[in-house]
Formats: C-alpha cells, sequence, structure tokens
C-alpha cells in the first residue's frame, strides 16, 4: 500500500458561524439616524459646506418664523405701552379745584419731516403731582425731558429746524417705561403759565382704558391672507433648503447600497442627515433670533420698531416651529427620495424615463379653490369670521402653485432647441435637471401671488375706508386752530404766518357759538348761531360779499352747494335757524351760554344793517354761515370760548416750508394744532393693517434674496467640478456666466407667469368671499418688476463665487 491509497481520516465539518442579529425597531432607527448625522458632518470640507449652507437656510426661515411668532406679544406690548401714556382728565376742571396731587397738561404733539414728535406741557398743581412714566419729576419752566432718539435728532444737524422750536433747555431722559418704541419721539416740557381757562385740562394720573373697537370684519379677512401670504414662502424655502446637496447625497447613498444596506436603512440614513442639518438650522434661526431681538430697537421698517424686551415668541407656536421644522425635513427628503432608484451600481433618477405628472400637482390648488369657493361670504355686519377655511383655502393654492413649477419648467424646457453657446448650456442643464432651478425661484413665485391677491383686495377695499375729506388742498395746504382765541390772537397769527419764510397766503378767524336774547324758541331753547370774526379778505375766502369795509356785519346763509351733506332740507331749516338768532337790532350774548347762567352775559348788538350773504366752504370744508363779522363792528367786546383758525398756504418749492409753519406756530403757542390737509383720509384700522403689510413684505422679501443667494450658491458649488472642466478646455468665463443667468431667468420667467395666473385667480376667490369683483387686472405688474428685480441682483451677487469655482482648484477631488 502505497502513501497515495492510504485514506485521510474524515474532516469534521466546520462549526457554524455565529449568527449577528441586527438591530430592529427604534434600535435600527437610532443606528441609522446617528449614521447620517455622522455623514452630514464627515467628508471633509464638501460635507461640511453642504451642511452649512443647508443649516443656514433653514436658519433663516426659523429665524423669521419666530419673529412671527413674536409679533402678538409686540402689539399687546406696545398697546399697553400707549394706554399707560394717556392721561384722562380729571372730573373737575374749575380752576379753584386743583390738588396737592394734581397737574394741568396740554398736548403740544407736532411732526419733524413727516415723522410724529409727542408732546405734553406740564405744569404740577401741587407737590405730589405724579411725574409721567419713564421720568422722576416733572421738569421746571423752561426745561423739558426727551426721548433718546429725540435728543440724538436734536444734537443733529438733520434736526436742526426741530431744535429751534424745542428749544427748553433738556434737563433728563424719559425711560423705556415712557416711550412706545425705541424711534419714538417724545418730550415733555414745563410751563408756569398753564390754566384750564384756555388750553390746559387738570388730572391726577396716567394712564386709559382699552377702547373696545371691533375689527372690521373685511379687514379680518385681509389679515388672514397677509399671513398666509408672508408665511408660506418661508416654509417653501426651509423645504428647499432641506434638500440642499441632493445629487451628492444619493451618490452617498448609492455606496451604502453597494456594501449590502437595504432600500429602507438608506432611507433612514437620509433622514438622519436631513435631520441634522433641520437641527443645526434651528439653533442658526435661533440664534440668527436672537442677534436680531438686540438690534432690533437700533432699526426702524417704516416707521416702527421695538424693545428687545418686548420681542418674545409665543411659547405653544415656538415649540410648534421646533417640532414641526425637522419633521417636516424627514418627510420632504422621504418624498425627494420616491423619485429615485439608489442601487448598488448608482443612482437613476426618474426624470427622462417618466415626465413629471400633472393631475396630482392640480389637486391641491383645486381643493383651495374649492374651500375658498364654498367660504361664507363677510361683510361689515358679520360676527364670525371662520379663519380656518380662508387660512387653509389660501394656503393651498400657494402651496399648489409651487407643486406646479417644477412640472411646467420641465414642460418648456424639453421642447427648446439650439440657440448661442451659453443659451445651449443652460437649457441642456435644465432638461437634465429642471428640479433644483425649478425649487430654488419657487419661494419667490409663491410671494408674488400672494402680493398680487393682496394687492387686488387693497385696491379693491381701500374705497371702503378711504373718505374724501372735502378739504380743498388748492387754496390752503395747513390748518392752524386755537382752543381759545380772540381778535388779537387771530391777527397775530395771521401776520406771523405771512411773515413766515414759504408761506404765500393766510386766512385767519376767530369763531364761536352766540345766542340770542329774548323769549326761548317753541322748543324751550335759546336761538344759536356761530359768529365769525375776520377781516374782509379773509371774509371773502369764505363768503360772496357785495362789498366790504371794516365795521361791517353780514348774516350768512347756505346755499345748494351744502344740500350734499345735509340735505335741501337741513339747507332751510339751517338758515332758519340762523335767522332767529340773527336778528338785526336786537342783542346777542357772546358768551354762548345759552341762557344758562354760567357766568355774566357779554351783549352786544347785531347791526340793522347786516346784510344777508351766501357762505362756501373754506379750505377745510367748513362753512362758517351764521354771523360774519369785521373786527371793527365787534369792538371791544370779548369773546369767551372763541377758537382762533388760520389756513395757510405755502410755496412748495421752498424746501421745509412745513417745518418753518410748525416753528412760527410754536412759536406763538406750543398748544396750537397744526393739521396737514388732505383731499384723501385712511381709516385708523386699515392704515395699521397696510403698515403691518409693508413692515411684513419687507421681511419677506429679505429673506427670500437671501435664501436665492444660498440656493444659488449652493447649485453653484454642486456644478463646481463642472465649470472648472469647461474652463480648462477653453470654454470662456463669460459663456459660462451668461449660462448661469439663463438657467435662472427661466425658471424666473416661467415662475412668474405662474404666479401671476395664480395670484390672479386666488385675489378674485378672496373679492368674492368679501362680496367684491376686481377693479384693475393689471395690478400684477409692479410685483412681476419686483421679482424679476430681485432675480437680477441674486444673480449680480452670486457672480463673484461663480468666477472662484471656475478655478482649476475646482478639478480637485477629496
Amino acid at each position: 500500500m502505497t502513501v497515495l491509497d492510504r485514506q485521510a481520516p474524515p474532516l469534521s465539518p466546520p462549526p457554524s458561524p455565529a449568527t449577528a442579529t441586527a438591530p430592529t425597531g427604534l434600535r435600527a432607527w437610532a443606528r441609522d439616524l446617528a449614521l447620517g448625522a455622522r455623514f452630514a458632518v464627515s467628508g471633509g470640507r464638501e460635507g461640511w459646506a453642504r451642511t452649512a449652507l443647508t443649516a443656514l437656510g433653514v436658519g433663516l426661515g426659523v429665524a423669521l418664523l419666530l419673529a412671527a411668532t413674536a409679533v402678538p406679544r409686540i402689539l399687546d406690548a406696545r398697546d399697553a405701552r400707549s394706554l399707560a401714556l394717556g392721561i384722562p382728565s380729571a372730573s373737575s376742571q374749575s380752576a379753584a379745584d386743583g390738588g396737592t396731587d394734581t397737574f394741568i397738561w396740554a398736548d403740544a404733539t407736532t411732526e419733524f419731516r413727516g415723522d410724529p414728535v409727542s408732546g405734553r406741557l406740564l405744569r404740577p398743581e401741587g407737590a405730589d403731582a405724579p411725574p409721567p412714566p419713564g421720568v422722576t419729576k416733572i421738569p421746571g419752566a423752561g426745561e423739558m425731558v426727551v426721548s433718546p432718539a429725540l435728543r440724538d435728532l436734536l444734537a443733529s444737524s438733520e434736526g436742526e429746524l426741530l431744535a429751534q422750536r424745542l428749544d427748553d433747555r433738556i434737563v433728563g431722559t424719559i425711560g423705556d417705561p415712557g416711550l412706545v418704541d425705541p424711534g419714538d419721539l417724545r418730550y415733555y416740557a414745563g410751563s408756569s403759565t398753564l390754566n384750564v381757562e384756555a388750553a390746559g385740562i387738570r388730572s391726577s394720573g396716567y394712564g386709559r382704558e382699552a377702547s373696545g373697537t371691533p375689527f372690521n370684519p373685511l379687514l379680518v379677512v385681509l389679515v388672514i391672507l397677509m399671513c398666509v401670504v408672508l408665511l408660506v414662502p418661508v416654509g417653501v424655502f426651509i423645504a428647499t433648503a432641506v434638500r440642499f446637496g441632493g445629487e451628492r447625497r444619493d451618490r452617498r447613498l448609492a455606496a451604502l447600497r453597494l456594501v449590502g444596506a437595504d432600500a429602507r436603512t438608506v432611507r433612514r440614513i437620509a433622514a438622519g442627515e436631513a435631520l441634522f442639518g433641520t437641527v443645526a438650522g434651528l439653533a442658526v434661526g435661533a440664534a440668527l433670533f436672537l442677534i436680531a431681538r438686540q438690534l432690533v430697537g437700533h432699526i426702524r421698517l417704516w416707521g416702527f420698531s421695538a424693545f428687545p424686551s418686548d420681542v418674545v415668541p409665543e411659547p405653544g407656536l415656538a415649540l410648534l416651529i421646533v417640532l414641526a421644522v425637522p419633521l417636516a425635513a424627514v418627510l420632504v427628503t422621504q418624498t425627494a427620495l420616491s423619485s429615485v432608484a439608489i442601487e448598488p451600481l448608482g443612482v437613476v433618477r426618474d426624470t427622462r424615463p417618466r415626465r413629471r405628472r400633472l393631475w396630482w400637482r392640480l389637486l391641491l390648488p383645486l381643493i383651495g379653490i374649492g374651500i375658498l369657493a364654498t367660504t361664507a361670504r363677510v361683510d361689515e355686519a358679520t360676527r364670525y369670521v371662520g379663519q380656518f377655511p380662508i387660512a387653509a383655502g389660501a394656503a393651498c393654492v400657494l402651496i399648489g402653485l409651487a407643486g406646479l413649477l417644477p412640472w411646467l419648467v420641465e414642460a418648456v424646457v424639453s421642447r427648446l432647441r439650439g440657440g448661442p453657446v451659453p443659451w445651449q448650456l443652460a437649457t441642456r442643464r435644465l432638461q437634465l435637471s429642471s428640479g433644483t432651478a425649478a425649487r430654488a425661484v419657487s419661494g419667490i413665485t409663491v410671494a408674488v401671488a400672494g402680493a398680487i391677491a393682496l394687492q387686488m383686495m387693497f385696491g379693491v377695499m381701500q374705497k371702503d375706508f378711504l373718505q374724501l375729506t372735502g378739504q380743498d388742498t388748492d387754496r390752503a395746504d395747513f390748518y392752524v386752530s386755537a382752543e381759545y382765541g380772540d381778535s388779537a390772537l387771530a391777527e397775530r397769527m395771521i401776520q406771523d404766518f405771512r411773515d413766515t419764510k414759504g408761506v404765500s397766503k393766510v386766512i385767519g378767524t376767530v369763531e364761536t357759538y352766540v345766542v340770542a336774547t329774548g323769549a326761548p324758541t317753541e322748543q324751550g331753547w335759546q336761538p344759536t348761531t356761530s359768529l365769525t370774526v375776520g377781516t374782509c379778505a379773509t371774509l371773502r375766502d369764505i363768503a360772496e360779499l357785495p362789498s366790504c369795509r371794516d365795521g361791517d356785519t353780514f348774516v350768512a346763509h347756505l346755499d345748494s352747494r351744502a344740500a350734499k351733506q345735509v340735505g335741501a332740507a337741513g339747507v332751510k331749516a339751517q338758515n332758519s335757524r340762523t335767522d332767529e338768532a340773527a336778528v338785526p337790532g336786537r342783542k346777542i350774548d357772546l358768551t354762548g351760554d345759552y341762557g344758562e347762567g354760567k357766568g355774566e352775559p357779554v351783549l352786544w348788538t347785531l347791526p340793522g344793517s347786516a346784510r344777508t350773504v351766501t357762505a362756501f366752504p373754506d379750505p377745510m370744508g367748513d362753512v362758517h354761515d351764521g354771523i360774519l363779522v369785521t373786527p371793527g363792528a365787534l369792538g371791544s367786546a370779548g369773546l369767551p370760548g372763541a377758537t382762533a383758525m388760520v389756513s395757510i398756504k405755502v410755496d412748495q418749492q421752498v424746501p421745509d416750508a412745513a417745518e418753518y409753519v410748525r416753528g412760527t406756530a410754536a412759536d406763538i403757542d406750543p398748544t396750537l394744532r397744526v393739521r396737514a390737509l388732505k383731499n384723501l383720509e385712511r381709516d385708523k384700522q386699515y392704515a395699521s393693517v397696510q403698515s403691518g403689510l409693508q413692515v411684513g413684505g419687507t421681511l419677506t422679501m429679505m429673506l427670500i434674496a437671501a435664501s436665492m443667494l444660498v440656493s444659488q450658491i449652493e447649485q453653484l458649488r454642486e456644478r463646481r467640478r463642472l465649470l472648472s472642466i469647461l474652463v480648462a478646455f477653453g470654454t470662456r468665463r463669460a459663456t459660462l456666466a451668461w449660462s448661469v443667468l439663463w438657467q435662472t431667468a427661466l425658471p424666473v420667467v416661467l415662475g412668474t407667469a405662474l404666479a401671476i395666473a395664480g395670484g390672479l385667480v386666488l385675489g378674485t376667490f378672496m373679492l368674492g368671499i368679501i362680496g367684491k369683483s376686481a377693479g384693475d387686472w393689471w395690478v400684477f405688474a409692479p410685483y412681476a418688476a419686483a421679482g424679476a428685480s430681485v432675480i437680477l441682483l441674486v444673480t449680480l451677487a452670486s457672480l463673484p463665487p461663480l468666477w472662484r469655482m471656475m478655478r482649476p482648484e475646482g478639478l480637485r477631488t477629496e
């Protein structure tokens, strides 16, 4: 037997390998999410840049959302501060009823170059008179305390004219409790002559009760739409920021499939990567919000600012943001992966084999239109406005537009052929991957659509909230009045204003109510009418006089021009009342006590030569019917309780003519009221809503511009290697720059067209809710131009990064 014939001993079976049990359930989720978070911070500069851009994009949106949640508290704080600064009147205004804890005050509010300057004159009546909020002591005569903003303005060269008007010595600064916001222009000045017999009002404290004026239901609908329009673009941008670096992420996930990870695992890893970037974005957003919170007191938008202590998010809404943003990031990531097949040998996308479907993208806007179409109509008599249906319907329409934009861009660019080299580079890039470019402009598409709908509502509703004042701005620009007056004050006002720089014409009168003596009327009261004192030149500006010289008197009647306000029957009745009181040859009591015996009567006899004339409106729109008297006819008779009024026309070519007028008024008496005449006057609630839209719209457009810049940089970073290769092969940099511009411009043009259509549809259905119809279909033009301007600015701002990314260093691979 040879060695070969020997049989080898039987081999023992190999030991069975130990089977490793893979984690399942929550442990698997935790492992894969942690692995995704590691991928988010690994990968060198590329990984950190991708995560930083995502965190910055999400952080910008979160910061604005946190600011939006703080708006209710900001408004409540402003209202509380305004009410605390109000001064209620004391129960007694008699000159002899002052106490140790009372003070006399008068309103001395003025205006400087369009900004209101709140002012009060104060005179304590006793040692215990309380100072205003934020002030330790009532200033003495010739002294004043000012807000920090007013102090800085008075000390600057810009406030030189205002400093001449407010020339009292500054002895203190008003603290935060005495201001509405950090930019509040406010002062308190001391006085030694203020009394209740002139313009003064007695009080013993500060603070008013809140008024219960209900908010107009039509404005409630407008505010709901405004909130949706301002916040939906923020959510769209956050969803876009989460998908930054999507192509590189998909290649990493394909590598994981190659080493054995299944499809569910890579989805969980992708969710973890997105979750990490979003959580980092929450931290960045909170940091940006805290930084902006400290700066908010130094910034004024459309006349508004706030104290940092008032900028506090609502806890419930802030918690909702913290929970909803990461959840939305995970959902967006999982939805994006549904159109991608991640296999061990690569990534296969559905863009070429399967085109985007339209039918399901139409569902959301159609659902929104259906909700709005079935919402109950709202008018001024509506007691309850259904907020949820309006907000949900408008949000569905706007979000649906963001979903329609990728389909529209793909459908259009797939048909483009030929053209110059930059155009071909741009269109080919969009044909290969149009989703990223469409997402980059989806935020501004939604914002423009919402702005168009808002403007449609504002354009129609302003007719309900703007009213004609009846003031004649062709005859006068300003109206100055005093709560007291006589012929001497009127003459001084007329002369001083005539000597004021920039003033071209002055109309001054003194007016009071007088009662006739003798038997009362059948109704039991004394016949009453008004008495107006003015020079012949002045009286000719308020009545049709046949002739006039000093010493003449007239009895003025209304004519058919006044029928628009009081009707034909009202004109007849008013003229009858005037004739009952103004009887030539009868004595008239100039005190206007209506026969109640409040004081010694001041009697004056209406001359028998008084002629009947016709009165017409003055520049303020008021008609001075009754008795018209020249100063010589009144003689030395006093006019207790009279009011002096002056209408002023200025030369618009003189710079700061309005400030010279207000300065003269302050020199005569700081309590004189100066009002600028205007043809239209806005409702205060409507004005506040419009101001809120201006502030919110400014912040949203700033966010959209910043978000588009971040998105553009992210797209350039994704294509850095490709751009460097093209430059290395001899492609001109200008060609690449134009291609980038066309890649941005094409989605913008299509997005603008979609926004115009969507905005007009949304605006039409919103107007249907308030029972109105569209008045101007061309309201979209300014907003379309604004959107295009934002895109142009963002593209120009992205050119420097483009030059850097076309360097040869871009060929380097990590």
